[in-house]
């Protein structure tokens, strides 16, 4: 059995020796190249239109009380997770919504607005109503995707109880089946005003 080469010897917190081997080399290396050309290039997202559309009414003026930043709940009500994971790479590192003032939080109680996704199912009509009572006010709910905003292809469907309006107020709807990441920025820019 061939030992490997040590190039230098250290000791640890105990006193126990560490060798270094060649190959922590080149994973240090791929390391400094990954560095170096995230500061070569920079931020890439991709491009946003100059102003958000305006709001009017009741939903312009809740916004215009959240100041620009803007703390978002997502709920899954029964959708097919398509929505989801358009939701998802709006928050990523290509959309990146957050550079914008909007942010994800884990709890309704801390959040401003509630972004509700899929048809709601009869199991889930009470945990909605639940989450949107734990939402402090002021609040705005979004209906994201088709099947929230009128149950899409799961119309009729014995397990579900309707829209999302018809369980809770509903502020913006944001069509598409599933909606592009662009549409769901848009979305949310149109609340944090930036």
């Amino acid at each position: 059995m061939a030992v490997p080469r040590v190039v230098s010897t250290r000791f640890g917190a105990g006193g126990e020796k560490h060798r270094h081997k060649p190959e922590h080399d080149r994973e240090r290396a791929a390391v400094l190249n990954l560095v170096r050309k995230i500061i070569r290039v920079g931020r890439v997202t991709e491009p946003h239109d100059a102003d958000p559309a305006p709001l009017e009414g009741v939903v312009a003026a809740t916004a215009d009380r959240l100041h620009g930043s803007v703390q978002v709940r997502q709920v899954d009500a029964g959708s097919c997770n398509g929505c989801e994971a358009e939701f998802s790479a709006a928050f990523g590192p290509v959309y990146d919504v957050e550079r914008f003032g909007v942010r994800l939080v884990a709890s309704p109680r801390h959040a401003d607005v509630l972004v509700v996704t899929g048809p709601v199912t009869k199991n889930m009509a009470e945990p909605l109503v639940k989450t949107f009572e734990a939402t402090p006010g002021p609040k705005l709910v979004i209906a994201l995707g088709d099947c929230a905003r009128n149950c899409g292809v799961f119309a009729g469907g014995y397990g579900v109880a309707g829209a999302v309006a018809d369980i809770v107020p509903v502020d913006i709807e944001v069509p598409g089946c599933p909606p592009s990441p662009d549409a769901i920025v848009a979305a949310l820019r149109q609340i944090a005003g930036r």
